[in-house]
């Protein structure tokens, strides 16, 4: 886990219901990936129209007729998210637009960076294998002290520092691979060593801190002194407006005094130094408007005033330093600020879309170590007079492991190049990663485990005491279940990428909707929008082959390179077709819904899950395409198509599956049954228990 860890679910609107308004749920680091896509207009009442020199929004979404409390939530993330004219692979996808050129040929990771990381990770391997003992780690509920100064004496606590301020200086790309090698051991030290550089002190110094700054801390997190990032609170969960701690500046304005307790803090136990998100005062704008700030913070653990309260303790990851701390009037200067004064949310977002792709890549980790143990298990074990992996029931569920695995690797290591590339907008991607990865990786643990049966249940100490083989499938299930919720939940995950997808059309046609503006300005908005969809719609109808001669066309021409290996251009042609249904189907739901398709979370989900298959199918065929080029011998051209093979056919189904429940679903009967039990009804189903 990563800092402000296990968020607890900020409650549900108290606007009219919906059958698709869910309560947001908890999100590992970042409250703020949480963005309404639209305004209801039936809430709240007509806002006085803002000053003429005020009448530009800063957000393309329309405020006005959202409560305080909304108001002031939606605009300290839109505030807050980054703005670039970069287009993202996987964000051309959801506007029907099939556009490789970002992605191929699949970046794979040059000759000379492999060398540059070849002996960290043959170091940090062998240390894993031959120092660390993960079952007795869980046991113990701690990791030995000697292996931590191991690892911070190889460098593992600067992997990205560069080499000025005393780290080993790596890609990201080799980050990810060191990762996947921590992924495979022990979820406990990748989350010690995530939590630290991730978004950890080094992550925002490096990205928002000032040159003193960087030499100041970052040589001291590069030699092994732990540090972690302070955000959620009791009652902040994704609503980053609700954020109690303060930090009120002293007469003189030369430093600042923090107040507030921090819960879920990671490495918060252990740590010398973190980073600390508290409310700084408002800022006013030349109308008199009022507008929160959230200010990060560098404070010494050592300052007078903070306290490590307790160690929060959890289903798994039982060695997770992991505490509530409290802070008594914390003295801090103003040089501890990092990225300025009212930008904490923007330097905790950023920060986590690049510390966001260790998980995915951790889980590659734990997926071939399940699938290690899967395979043994299924060639070994006989029954009913053959191997369980000759037993269709059990092949395929290997099956979908070993696809599953090779798409996770392939979205996290395309992704992780991307970072590498500067100027690479890679929020959705790592978004996607997160998500798929997880929930893959969670499968895919859980599949083990009914695999191996009893002996996948047992913990690996009853195995071994046993005199059988202690394979820890149990306390890899443990562990692996937080990955679905931390780091941004998969609800949150969700409902972040859907506010990404739906950018460009807010951009085309939300003026035409925001009441803010006058109804010159809407209407000349209006008249633009139309402008757009009038050319761009049509496009999506179609065939590729028509759109290069049709000049008015908005949508760029994108098809299968013809160099692409023959057995992979099935699936990249299948991605290029149904972008454009998935482009057309979120038009739609936005035509449906209007500005409640903010709500309509369920529908929401189902899109961005279609868009995220995509990108799934696309890089795996990318990175199997790659590997049949360099003609490696431990990629043969056979198995790599039947891997991807195997991943497109399944991914089809639940892009089917997704489509079929864009129309056909039971959302609205869910919703009203558990707003009655909600209610109290149905009081049946509370008798017959001990209470």
């Amino acid at each position: 886990m990563k800092t402000s860890d296990l968020m607890e679910p900020a409650g549900p609107k108290k606007a009219a219901a919906s059958p698709e308004s869910t309560a947001r749920v908890p999100t590992r680091s970042a409250p703020a990936v949480v963005m309404p896509v639209g305004a209801d207009a039936s809430r709240g009442s007509p806002a006085t129209p803002p000053p003429e020199r005020d009448l530009e929004p800063a957000s393309v979404i329309d405020t006005s007729k959202m409560n305080r409390e909304q108001r002031e939530a939606l605009e300290l993330t839109e505030a807050a998210r980054a703005t670039t004219n970069y287009r993202s692979f996987a964000g051309d996808l959801f506007m029907g637009r099939f556009a490789l050129d970002h992605v191929y040929p699949f970046p794979m990771q040059p000759p000379l960076d492999i060398e540059a990381g070849r002996p960290f990770l043959t170091e940090l391997a062998r240390v894993l294998k031959e120092e660390v003992d993960p079952d007795q780690i869980d046991a113990d509920g701690e990791v030995p002290d000697k292996v931590i100064n191991r690892l911070a004496q190889m460098g593992a606590f600067g992997i990205k520092v560069p080499k000025e301020y005393g780290g080993l200086g790596l890609s990201q790309v080799n980050y990810s691979r060191a990762a996947m090698l921590l992924g495979s051991v022990d979820a406990n030290l990748t989350a010690l060593l995530s939590a630290h550089q991730s978004i950890g002190v080094p992550q925002p110094v490096k990205l928002f801190g000032t040159e003193e700054q960087k030499k100041k801390y970052l040589p001291r997190v590069a030699r092994g002194e732990i540090s972690a990032f302070a955000l959620t609170e009791a009652t902040v969960g994704s609503d980053p407006a609700k954020m109690a701690t303060r930090a009120e500046p002293t007469a003189d304005g030369r430093h600042f005094i923090i107040n507030g307790e921090k819960l879920w803090c990671t490495n918060g136990t252990r740590a010398g130094v973190i980073v600390v998100m508290a409310r700084t005062p408002d800022k006013v704008s030349a109308s008199g408007q009022a507008k929160s700030q959230i200010t990060a913070f560098i404070v010494e653990m050592n300052t007078p005033g903070v306290e490590v309260v307790s160690r929060c303790h959890f289903m798994g990851l039982r060695a997770l330093y992991n505490g509530v701390i409290r802070f008594t009037n914390v003295k801090v200067t103003r040089e501890a600020i990092v990225g300025g004064e009212g930008r904490g949310l923007k330097v905790a977002l950023t920060t986590l879309n690049t510390g966001r792709l260790t998980i995915p890549a951790a889980c590659v980790g734990l997926m071939k170590r399940c699938l290690g143990y899967a395979r043994e298990w299924a060639a070994s074990r006989v029954q009913w007079g053959a191997p369980v992996g000759r037993h269709a029931a059990i092949a395929d569920k290997i099956a979908r492991i070993a696809a599953n695995t090779f798409a996770c690797e392939a979205m996290a290591l395309l992704t992780s190049a991307l970072v590498d590339r500067d100027k690479a907008d890679i929020r959705l991607e790592a978004a996607m990663a997160k998500m798929w990865g997880t929930e893959a990786a969670w499968r895919a643990v859980d599949e083990t485990m009914q695999i191996r049966g009893g002996r996948g249940y047992e913990t690996a100490q009853s195995l071994k005491s046993r005199g059988e083989e202690p394979v820890p499938i149990e306390r890899m299930m443990r562990d692996a279940r937080i990955n679905l919720i931390f780091e941004g939940s998969s609800e949150i995950m969700r409902l972040f990428l859907a506010r990404e997808a739906l950018d460009p059309h807010l951009k085309v046609a939300g003026a035409a909707l925001d009441s803010r503006l006058p109804a010159g300005k809407r209407l000349g908005a209006a008249a633009k929008a139309f402008r757009f969809y009038v050319t761009w719609y049509p496009g999506l109808l179609l065939p590729l082959d028509w759109l290069g001669a049709l000049s008015w066309s908005k949508r760029p021409r994108g098809g299968v390179p013809a160099e692409l290996t023959p057995a992979f251009k099935p699936a990249l042609a299948y991605v290029a077709k149904t972008s454009r249904r998935l482009a057309r189907a979120l038009f739609h739901a936005m035509a449906k819904h209007g500005p409640k398709l903010e709500r309509q979370q369920l529908t929401l989900g189902r899109i961005v899950d279609i868009g995220t298959e995509l990108f799934a199918i696309s890089a795996a065929a990318l990175y199997a395409d790659a590997w049949v080029k360099r003609h490696d011998p431990q990629h043969p051209r056979a198995e790599l198509e039947q891997l991807v093979q195997c991943f497109f056919a399944d991914a089809r189904s639940r892009i089917a599956a997704s489509f079929a429940g864009l129309t056909h679903n039971n959302d609205a009967r869910n919703y009203k049954l558990t707003q009655s039990l909600l209610d109290g009804k149905h009081p049946y189903l509370r008798t017959g228990i001990v209470e």
